[in-house]
């Protein structure tokens, strides 16, 4: 991820979220907001704005996601980072697929600096770009997919509302234990320093994809009868979670593919038009197993699991289409 504080580089980065064992996630700097309405001085606009990601971040995933839904692809631009991440942060190859289709950097934290040159904080993705004042808007992935979801409905045909008025108390209500247990309790359990640590995120995890699991039994998604921001947002960390988590992050009590209504559902997530493309699970594997050499120092890549997200699902039969 690498760190910056003052806008010069520092080693170490993960060591600044460790306290008393325990992984805590610094939050994000850039909060600004794109407004449909002009109310913002980021006012939603085609080819204005640029999304940094990376394809193993599940965080970066949902605003790559977002994009896909609501067709923003000729409307919002590109660039992903490599797989490998070491102490300089996440990096651009020089030409090819993982290049800054910008400003051809080298390094995420010159993107950082460019709009900050004292800036201070984690070098993360995704970073919502502004090409015209040449700044950062926002690198809060809960915050983006909103921006995704609503502010450019000017500029594509889909206007299917994933955070809608009627639902956003459910959503905003399973969203936040979701995020403390599963998408942030992987990471709690993978970079904890201390047995005690580990296993009260591991409890908290467990506990929490079983409270889903209930949940999926009685109703199609987290929500309701329709797909929602809280379905996308679980989402990322599900289709990690048997590949990277289980072995990676000593998730190890149980895989996603030992639980009937999450299985099911994670299959059928997958299997929505355009949303299997954004996933890479060689990418996803590389980054997590070669760059955290804290938990894998041998930097050795599982050539395993053997994983089928096209089989069929049955939540279409068990609820209906």
């Amino acid at each position: 991820m690498g760190m910056l504080i003052k806008g010069e580089l520092v080693d170490n980065w993960l060591e600044k979220e460790i306290d008393d064992g325990e992984f805590k996630r610094m939050e994000s700097t850039f909060r600004h907001s794109v407004k449909a309405d002009g109310s913002s001085e980021f006012a939603a606009e085609a080819d204005r704005y640029h999304l940094y990601v990376s394809n193993a971040c599940p965080w970066a995933h949902r605003t790559v996601i977002f994009r896909k839904l609501k067709k923003l692809e000729k409307i919002i631009g590109l660039s992903v980072v490599e797989a490998d991440m070491f102490d300089d942060g996440w990096t651009f190859e020089k030409k090819g697929q993982y290049c800054d289709d910008l400003y051809g950097f080298r390094h995420m934290h010159e993107i950082y600096t460019c709009a900050d040159k004292e800036f201070t904080g984690q070098i993360t993705v995704p970073v919502l770009w502004d090409k015209k004042l040449k700044t950062i808007v926002n690198n809060e992935s809960s915050e983006i997919i909103r921006m995704l979801n609503k502010e450019f409905n000017e500029f594509t045909d889909v206007k299917t509302d994933f955070y809608p008025a009627e639902l956003r108390e459910r959503i905003d209500a399973i969203n936040q234990p979701v995020y403390d247990n599963i998408n942030n309790g992987v990471y709690r359990c993978g970079f904890a320093t201390s047995q005690e640590a580990y296993e009260k995120a591991f409890d908290r995890l467990f506990n929490e994809l079983n409270n889903v699991e209930k949940i999926l039994q009685k109703q199609r998604y987290l929500t309701g009868n329709e797909i929602t921001e809280a379905d996308w947002r679980l989402f990322t960390t599900l289709i990690r979670f048997d590949a990277v988590y289980v072995g990676h992050f000593k998730c190890n009590l149980k895989r996603i593919a030992d639980y009937p209504e999450l299985s099911n559902y994670l299959r059928e997530l997958y299997q929505v038009e355009g949303i299997a493309e954004t996933v890479d699970f060689e990418y996803i594997k590389r980054h997590y197993y070669y760059s955290h050499t804290s938990v894998n120092p041998t930097q050795l890549v599982p050539k395993g699991p053997e994983l089928n997200f096209t089989e069929p699902h049955n939540r279409g039969d068990k609820f209906g289409e």
